[in-house]
């Protein structure tokens, strides 16, 4: 079964990458777990809550 990574997994990591920001460093910035931002990025969490999409824009540097 193949799964589709959502736009917002992709922008997240793009905009990490884009910051040269790894995973670990994300998840400490965000307050939110590593394994956290790992599922988002992989496409194993199709769907994550506001909250954690806005924790993480914010710290990788895209705009709100």
């Amino acid at each position: 079964m193949s799964k589709e990574v959502s736009t917002i997994a992709k922008n997240i990591k793009k905009y990490r990458e884009k910051r040269g920001i790894s995973q670990d460093k994300l998840s400490k910035l965000a307050n939110i777990t590593l394994h956290t931002i790992t599922k988002i990025e992989s496409g194993v969490t199709l769907d994550p809550r506001i909250g954690t999409v806005k924790k993480n824009c914010r710290r990788s540097g895209c705009r709100n």
